[in-house]
């Protein structure tokens, strides 16, 4: 059985992904959607459309589905951000997903959108396994954002200054996919850990965005190093960003996923 690395475990931060529902309307709007290179991809390797979205959030991948001409069920543990999700007619469950009741229904694929993270590697794999139909999919995505080096290095600057304790440290890691690799790493060894998958996969689709000054800040303000801090170190966190850069930020975006079938 694989032996996964000790650091890091964002699934322990509870208080952290816990915390982007303090602004789902934020959420929504500023985070970005899924490329449909991506998207296709993932159902045209499910045997089906019936989906569910695990860390669903604010709906944004299960809209993106649903309009693919899927059907979606969302779990969330936030009520806020599920609140939001069904505003949007998305169906969704509150629950933590290794804690989450199927009750005993079956899916095409189970994805998570810049979720799974949050989620223990080996158990949401393992109730994956339980959930998927077989031949079904799991496809775990995430966005990872690659901002040019003078913006990750205002970033690095204000984090140091204002919140030298925060557990994300901008620049402190290698720029895109290398950057998250552990955390990709991860996901893998818990698929092979939990057993009933084929070899897992690993894919990405790289793209760019260009956001104005205001639009870029909105998007800092939905991130976990932020979500979660009081009022006046998340406005003093913003105020030194905004000093720092320019009227517009073009990021380089990796949407990278990790996909595994489930075994016949």
């Amino acid at each position: 059985m694989p032996t996964l690395p000790p650091e890091p475990e964002p699934h322990r931060e509870h208080h952290v992904a816990r915390s982007f529902g303090v602004d789902p309307d934020r959420y929504d709007r500023a985070r970005p959607r899924y490329p449909t290179a991506v998207l296709d991809r993932v159902l045209a390797a499910a045997p089906g459309r019936r989906v569910l979205d695990v860390g669903c959030g604010s709906g944004i991948e299960a809209r993106q589905l649903r309009d693919a001409g899927c059907t979606v069920l969302g779990v969330e543990p936030d009520e806020r951000m599920a609140a939001f999700a069904r505003r949007t007619g998305i169906e969704v469950e509150v629950a933590a997903f290794e804690d989450w009741d199927a009750a005993g229904r079956r899916f095409d694929a189970v994805v998570a959108g810049t979720a799974w993270h949050w989620i223990d590697p080996v158990a949401g794999a393992e109730r994956a396994a339980e959930v998927l139909r077989p031949g079904g999919l799991l496809a775990p995505i995430w966005h990872i954002f690659d901002p040019p080096a003078d913006v990750t290095a205002a970033l690095a600057e204000v984090y140091r200054r204002v919140v030298p304790d925060s557990p994300v440290r901008p620049g402190s890691i290698p720029r895109g996919v290398p950057g998250y690799q552990l955390l990709l790493t991860r996901a893998v060894d818990g698929m092979r850990a939990a057993g009933g998958f084929d070899e897992p996969e690993q894919w990405h689709v790289e793209w760019d965005v260009t956001y104005g000054r205001d639009e870029w800040l909105e998007q800092v303000l939905t991130t976990g190093g932020l979500t979660f801090l009081p009022p006046e170190k998340r406005d003093e966190v913003l105020a030194g960003i905004r000093a720092a850069v320019g009227d517009t930020v073009t990021v380089h975006i990796s949407t990278a996923a990790v996909t595994a079938r489930r075994q016949t």
